[in-house]
């Protein structure tokens, strides 16, 4: 038995113990700071679905990359990578709809070798919210 099953078995899903793992190698990023992060060179990347980015609307900035490619597009070393990819050591801050698999996604970029992926905290929904704020 794998000790993720052993501690799912204690009452933690072994999706929770895999999101901690995943978050303990990351430099997450606050809401209020993506702006800084962008404006320092951070390739923001929106993985939203369609759906919620046609509801929601758009992330400024950001480039659009479907989740079930993410790896494929911006590993560097991969002939399908984008332009836009090709320097391991840039900031990339993924960004999902609540911060969950965001996660997941830039912990992986970390094991192909992108060492400053990240993701926003939150998600898009808590940037929108603190955008709200911040005009109310």
């Amino acid at each position: 038995m794998s000790a993720a099953a052993a501690e799912a078995d204690d009452g933690w899903a072994a999706i929770d113990l895999l999101l901690a793992e995943s978050r303990a190698g990351l430099e997450r990023v606050q809401p209020e700071d993506l702006d800084r992060e962008m404006s320092a060179g951070a390739l923001v990347v929106d993985t939203r679905p369609v759906d919620q980015r046609r509801r929601d609307g758009a992330l400024p900035g950001a480039i659009v990359v479907d989740r079930n490619v993410l790896e494929w597009r911006l590993d560097p070393t991969s002939p399908w990578r984008l332009p836009v990819a090709d320097d391991p050591g840039r900031r990339i801050v993924i960004v999902c709809n609540e911060g969950y698999s965001s996660s997941l996604a830039a912990h992986t970029l970390q094991r192909l070798g992108l060492s400053r992926a990240t993701d926003l905290v939150g998600g898009f929904q808590a940037w929108a919210a603190h955008r709200r704020q911040v005009r109310d």
